[in-house]
């Protein structure tokens, strides 16, 4: 299987934020949801990617080439789509894509066509009078047209309703199937990347959490919910307890070990299979104690 992005112990420093140790690959055709909280580390992640800020350690490979040494040619080849996509706001589709089409030798005038045709894009409005949701569909075709094989995505669907989401979704899921292309799509909302992704990276306060394959870790991963009175189930838990939350009716735990915690189960507690979301909201909660 080629791997197409891979970061291996990468680490930034800022003052008072520290990127510590961040590897995991991406293989060709598939997506990887890249999740976190808010100041997690996952847009400074994305940025040293695209070589916009210089890592203080580690390595980051892109095609299996050096991404600073061979930057020029690696940024041919990816789409990059910001959350806010910044364009000449004054300008139509078409004067927009005939500035930004010179700087690539592989660009597709006719696909680019076909995908705003394909995407319900006016070619003849001004940037300015878009939706959000159109301008990031926009800056997705411009991504594709000059046959990007590495679509970078930073909080794409933050702000759209729900219908623009899940059109998205739908485009993204289309290009893995058809185009063997590979996305990596940084977002809060993990209800999209339930629907698309096949890998999943956490980072939680500049560490990694994990980085495999979503079916391995909604397979592995699991709540733990007990009333006030089963309080001590921590206590027996603690190697597999990730994080947890109290409240006035009673504990919920997240496990990495849903099978082993069903083992020692008593009457009254339950246990399920956590979403990602459980998990990045009772990772965000840490573990007592610590």
């Amino acid at each position: 299987m080629e791997t197409i992005l891979e970061l291996k112990s990468v680490g930034k420093s800022y003052p008072g934020f520290d990127l510590k140790d961040i590897s995991f690959s991406l293989p060709r055709g598939y997506i990887m949801g890249l999740i976190g909280p808010n100041g997690a580390g996952k847009t400074t992640t994305i940025k040293l990617i695209m070589n916009l800020l210089r890592k203080n350690s580690g390595e980051i490979r892109v095609f299996g080439q050096d991404y600073i040494k061979n930057e020029v040619e690696v940024k041919s080849r990816i789409g990059f789509v910001y959350d806010t996509p910044t364009f000449y706001e004054h300008l139509n589709l078409l004067q927009m894509k005939a500035i930004i089409a010179p700087f690539y030798k592989t660009w597709d005038d006719g696909k680019f066509q076909s995908l705003i045709k394909n995407f319900d894009l006016p070619p003849r409005k001004k940037i300015k009078t878009l939706s959000r949701g159109m301008k990031m569909k926009y800056a997705l075709a411009l991504a594709l047209s000059h046959e990007a094989e590495l679509i970078i995505m930073d909080e794409p669907t933050s702000g759209l309703d729900p219908v623009f989401r899940r059109e998205l979704l739908d485009i993204l899921h289309g290009l893995i199937e058809s185009e063997q292309k590979s996305v990596l799509f940084s977002t809060h909302i993990t209800s999209d990347l339930e629907r698309v992704a096949d890998f999943i990276t956490f980072i939680n306060k500049g560490e990694l959490v994990f980085s495999a394959s979503k079916e391995e870790i909604l397979e592995k991963y699991g709540v733990i919910r007990a009333g006030k009175n089963k309080i001590s189930m921590a206590g027996v838990m603690a190697r597999h307890v990730r994080g947890w939350r109290e409240s006035e009716f009673g504990i919920e735990i997240l496990t990495n070990d849903l099978a082993a915690s069903r083992d020692i189960l008593t009457e009254g507690v339950v246990a399920e299979r956590a979403s990602l979301e459980d998990i990045v909201f009772l990772t965000g909660k840490g573990v007592k104690g610590k």
